[in-house]
Order: C-alpha cells, then sequence, then structure tokens
C-alpha cells in the first residue's frame, strides 16, 4: 500500500535520513523503531507532506507520489494521529471532526444533524462513548486521539501513522487504543505504529522496522525477533546494563521535608533524600509525584508543613532561592518547561548560572559557549554546533541539554520528573549511568517515575503515592513489581 525506498532528506549540512525504507500491507500493524535522531519522525512527515524528499522513491499503492503538502497527503488517504493532538479547544467534539469540510444542506446552511449523526455513527463503529456536543477543551489525550482516528476514518484514510500515542495514556487508555488500532486492520487498513515501548510492539504489531543514525537496518515479522535482537539492530550494539546502579555510600540526609499539604492535591507527605541515594517516587499518573516535586522547588505553594536543605529551610515558592540552595528540578515536561526551543544549545545549559558569568553585567558568546561545552561534552549531547536551536534536536539529546542546564548549578539534591520518558533504550543507559555517578559524588536524587523497572533498578528506596497520599515506603532490597503497584492502587501499603 505504501512503500518508500532508499529516502534521503538533508537540512542544510545536517543529513537528517541517508537511507530511509519502509513497506506497508494493507491488513497489517508496522511498527517503526529506533533511537531518538534515527530518523523516524523525518520519514513520516515526508510521508505526511511536511518535507519532501532529496532523492529516493515513494509510492503509494504503486504508484510514485511527491507530496509538496498535508492537502495532498490527507486527500491521498494518510493520516497522522500525533503524541499530543492539535483540536480547537473551543469548538465541539463534531466540529473538530468535520473542521474544513462541514457538509452543507439547504440554503448553504452548515448541516449540524448530518455532522452530527455521522460523529455518533464513528463512535460507535470505534467503539467508544464521547459526547459529540461536548467542547474538546478538557478531553483527555485519550479521548483527543480518539476523536483524530474518528477524523481520519471519516476521511476513508487507508494509512493510519500513530507517532508515540500511548506516552501519556494510562493502562486502561492503551487497551482502548489497541482495540481499536485493530479494528481498523481489520478492515483492511495499514497503520504505523511508533514506540519506544517494547511490550506494546510485541501485543500489538506485526511486523516491525528499525532505523539507526538515518538509516534503515531490517524489518522482521515480529514473531521471528526478540528484544534483544531489537535493541542490538537500534544501538549497533549489545545494551547489557540498562540500569547501571553503582552502589554509592549513603551519607547524612540533605532534604527533608516534613508534613507537607495542599488542599485538595496532596496530604502530609513526609519523607528524606540522603547524600548518595536515589529515591524513587512511584505511583499511578494523578497521584500527586509531581505537584509534591514542584511544592518542594518552590514552583507551587503549599498549605502547611516544611522543607529544609541541610538543616536550613528551604523558602515556600521562591525556586530562584531553592536553586541557590543547591536544590535543582528537571520538569516531566522538557519542551514546554524545561527547555526555551527557540533558543541555541549553549544558551539553554547556561540559563540557570547566566549572573555567574556575567563579567561587569555583560556575557559574551565566548563565556556562554566554553561554560556550556563542558556539559555538552560530559552528557555527549548530540548536536554539530553549540549554536544549534534547540527545538531541532531529538527528544533524548533534548533532555541531556535540561540535565546539563541543572548539573552547571551544582546542585546538592537534584528532582528529576520522568527523566527518560520518551527517549531511546541507548539514552536511557546514559541518563540512568549519568544519574548513577551524581549520586556516587554525594549528590541526592529524587526521580520521578511511571516506569517500574527504571525505579526497581536505580531506587536505594521507593516511596510509592496513591491519590496524594504516600501509601508506601520500600527498601530496594524488598522492591518488587508487585508490592509497588499493590501500594500505588491500595489506600494503605505495607511500610518496609
Amino acid at each position: 500500500m505504501l512503500e518508500l525506498s532508499r529516502v534521503v532528506k538533508s537540512f542544510g549540512a545536517v543529513v537528517a535520513l541517508r537511507s530511509g525504507s519502509l513497506r506497508m500491507q494493507p491488513g497489517s500493524i508496522h511498527a517503526l523503531i529506533g533511537e531518538n535522531g534515527a530518523g523516524k519522525s523525518t520519514l513520516v512527515k515526508i510521508v505526511a507532506g511536511l518535507y519532501r524528499r532529496d532523492a529516493g522513491e515513494f509510492r503509494l499503492n504503486g504508484e510514485e507520489v511527491d507530496f509538496t503538502s498535508t492537502a495532498q497527503s490527507k486527500s491521498a488517504g494518510i493520516a497522522v494521529i500525533y503524541q499530543e493532538p492539535t483540536l480547537f479547544p473551543d469548538l465541539s467534539v463534531t466540529e473538530n471532526v468535520f473542521m474544513g469540510r462541514q457538509p452543507v444542506g439547504r440554503f448553504g446552511r452548515i448541516d449540524r444533524k448530518a455532522m452530527r449523526r455521522e460523529v455518533e455513527s464513528l463512535f460507535q463503529r470505534l467503539g467508544v462513548r464521547i459526547d459529540p456536543d461536548r467542547p474538546a477543551e478538557g478531553l483527555s489525550i485519550a479521548d483527543q486521539q480518539v476523536i483524530e482516528i474518528a477524523k481520519a476514518v471519516s476521511l476513508d484514510a487507508r494509512v493510519l501513522i500513530m507517532d508515540e500515542p500511548t506516552a501519556a495514556l494510562s493502562g486502561v487508555e492503551v487497551d482502548r487504543l489497541f482495540a481499536i488500532a485493530r479494528s481498523l486492520r481489520d478492515e483492511g487498513r495499514a497503520l504505523l505504529f511508533i514506540s519506544h515501548r517494547f511490550d506494546e510492539v510485541f501485543d500489538l504489531c506485526d511486523t516491525v522496522t528499525v532505523m539507526r543514525d538515518g538509516s534503515y537496518i531490517a524489518t522482521t515479522p515480529i514473531a521471528e525477533t526478540t528484544v534483544d535482537e531489537l535493541v542490538r539492530q537500534m544501538v549497533g550494539r549489545d545494551v547489557t546494563d540498562l540500569f547501571p546502579k553503582i552502589e554509592a555510600e549513603i551519607g547524612e540526609p540533605l532534604l527533608e521535608v516534613e508534613g507537607l499539604s495542599s488542599a485538595g492535591v496532596f496530604h502530609d507527605i513526609s519523607f528524606t533524600v540522603r547524600a548518595g541515594e536515589i529515591v524513587g517516587l512511584a505511583g499511578l499518573v494523578g497521584a500527586g509525584r509531581s505537584e509534591v516535586a514542584r511544592a518542594v522547588f518552590g514552583v507551587d505553594g503549599y498549605d502547611s508543613g516544611s522543607v529544609t536543605l541541610e538543616g536550613r529551610p528551604v523558602k515556600k515558592g521562591d525556586p530562584a532561592r531553592a536553586m541557590l540552595q543547591g536544590i535543582a528540578l528537571v520538569p516531566e515536561d522538557r519542551r514546554k518547561q524545561g527547555l526555551v526551543l527557540e533558543s541555541s544549545v549553549a544558551r539553554n545549559i547556561t540559563l540557570s548560572i547566566r549572573n555567574q558569568l556575567a563579567k561587569a553585567g555583560i556575557i559574551t558568546s565566548g563565556f556562554e559557549n566554553r561554560a556550556a561545552k563542558v556539559w555538552a561534552s560530559r552528557l555527549e549531547v548530540k548536536t554539530t554546533a553549540l549554536s544549534t536551536v534547540a527545538a531541532t534536536l531529538s527528544g533524548g539529546n533534548q533532555q541531556k541539554v535540561v540535565l546539563g542546564k541543572w548539573l552547571a548549578t551544582e546542585p546538592r539534591v537534584l528532582i528529576v520528573d520522568e527523566p527518560t520518558r520518551g527517549i531511546d533504550v541507548g539514552t536511557k543507559a546514559e541518563v540512568h549511568r549519568l544519574l548513577s555517578e551524581l549520586a556516587g559524588r554525594g549528590i541526592g536524587i529524587l526521580m520521578i517515575s511511571s516506569e517500574l523497572p527504571e525505579v526497581l533498578g536505580m531506587a536505594d528506596r521507593v516511596l510509592v503515592m496513591r491519590e496524594g497520599r504516600i501509601t508506601a515506603e520500600i527498601d530496594r532490597a524488598d522492591a518488587t513489581s508487585e508490592n509497588v503497584m499493590f501500594a500505588a492502587t491500595h489506600a494503605q501499603g505495607a511500610h518496609s
């Protein structure tokens, strides 16, 4: 149905795609995997009409195509469902599905009843319940994705591309999405599923294509490969230790949180992070973990309780003061909260230490580049130049830049919120190694993660939150997937 062969795409001196190849069959779900920067997104954007290829072949139903716009791609029967859908929040669900192609009835007026009937029929066909008349604002990411899928089906798209669709979904929402994907496959459509989660790839997909460094590596039926083999193909080597935990000497308490409460958000939160210790903060999405981190750092306020660092009070609601005292926060959303996307790599890394770089109130690009180069080199940020705009980096390299920005402050306590979300397996191992090395140097680390293997593999102690409360504290030796999940889903967890 869709075939790309030896496709090339460059942006100036940067080659984003050296030799991209992909074959999609009707009635099949095809996985596309690779490290950040492997060329997956560039390939998808060529299919979607956002980019034009420089060389290579692109065929749809056997005929060569060369899209110059997204409209051409859509009219050819291709739909892309992105990780973060872009709906009009003030319009209804029905209006979003029919945006730009509303049916017209008598006297040239929009036939709203026909639109609503069609949307009801689409949702029934997809097996979901969403009110067609409600505004899009406030819908969950999962429901927004379903609306995008309904839009694609109403356009009779034969090729659907799902780019990291499960990154922000709960288990139940993932199950619903997969059920919809399978029903579309059974109708004879071709689906492309892009993900970093191997369990989902093996659960959902029929075939998998691996890319590395902008080039096609291999395509294999899912039943004929293994996770280890795919990892080898993705990174070009064996990743023998995804959780390189270095045993560090755990010292005196650094961060002490006592009785922290915020009405309706979290209640009576108390914990300690010691020098050289990685404390994992686990729990389901919505348990209040990120909110606690933001309150400790001073981004958000709280109603009662106290935060101290090395015995000194940390002022409530004052992140600048928290930084000066030695606390750093790597936020969950690196693009919106961690980076200035339009600025260079050098500018982003030095954002938190600009006062230290200034000489007589002036910061030169030389000062900036020298300071940034240290961290860009230590973290192995893959970029052609420090002047490269942060928005153009892969997700894994953006995460490294955010880490560099905060490590440049030489913190005593580092809070990392979902440090490896959306980044590939090779970069995950690098981030884990870095966290372990930092703990070995006596830094206290509070790591928030929704990935249980990451929590179990890296944490010296696991704190589990449920509905704004800590329900369990479990030592590394006693922590298992079962007891962490039990504490995350039950009101009373067992303290160890």
